[in-house]
């Protein structure tokens, strides 16, 4: 018997805690119940200040939203105004050379205009939707040494070819470089639908204020109006 009773003591003073955290929950149960009913009668009674942090809420919402549309006016007008120089392009990296095709698109009216290339990009580097609805999808090829680097050949060409439509949906297949093209690439690029931008269209395009499909010919039609002019 005198071996049991520690035991017996424990389990009481067990019992005793949760009988103790039980209470504690109902207490603050209750508490808050009485608080919220205390807070709604004291509201009921004072609607005005309800009505006070309703519009002082949505002056807050709305200054937020304008201040947010005119951060994307800014970031709209300084793409406007983005114009890169050939020697520009020369010194970047291949990935920064990417990142700048997607920018000139985006100053262009490309509102989605995104670098999406990489290991395993399947052919396609930059995509871009033009405000005529027509899905552009570029691949660049970039020479350190401009147009005295290695020509770009008609292998690159044929994975464009074989990518670009079937695998991306593009309406608009292009390769740009500020490089080069060999001189067996322009006819393949005719019989593929493929634009190319060499060194000379590149420099004109990003250097200037026209689009590309102002500076390219022969593409397709508009998939939908635009109010661009």
């Amino acid at each position: 018997m005198s071996r049991r009773r520690p035991a017996r003591r424990r389990w009481s003073r067990r019992q005793q805690q949760a009988d103790a955290r039980a209470v504690l929950f109902v207490v603050a149960g209750v508490a808050a119940v009485g608080l919220v009913v205390t807070l709604v009668r004291w509201l009921a009674a004072h609607w005005w200040v309800g009505l006070i942090v309703a519009v002082l809420a949505a002056a807050a919402g709305g200054a937020g939203l304008r201040r947010r549309q005119q951060c994307a006016r800014e970031e709209r007008l300084r793409a406007g105004a983005l114009r890169y120089a050939i020697s520009h392009l020369d010194s970047l990296d291949p990935t920064q050379f990417e990142h700048a095709i997607r920018d000139l698109m985006y100053r262009d009216g490309c509102a989605d205009a995104r670098q999406v290339g990489g290991r395993g990009d399947n052919g396609a580097d930059v995509k871009a939707t033009d405000p005529f609805g027509r899905l552009w999808v570029i691949q660049c090829k970039h020479r350190r040494q401009g147009d005295r680097g290695s020509a770009v050949g008609t292998p690159d060409l044929h994975v464009v070819a074989g990518t670009a439509r079937q695998l991306h949906g593009a309406d608009v297949a292009v390769m740009v470089t500020n490089g080069r093209f060999s001189s067996r690439c322009p006819p393949l690029a005719r019989t593929q639908r493929i634009h190319l931008v060499d060194r000379r269209v590149l420099g004109e395009w990003a250097a200037g204020g026209r689009p590309l499909w102002e500076v390219l010919r022969a593409l397709p039609p508009p998939r939908r109006p635009s109010s661009l002019r």
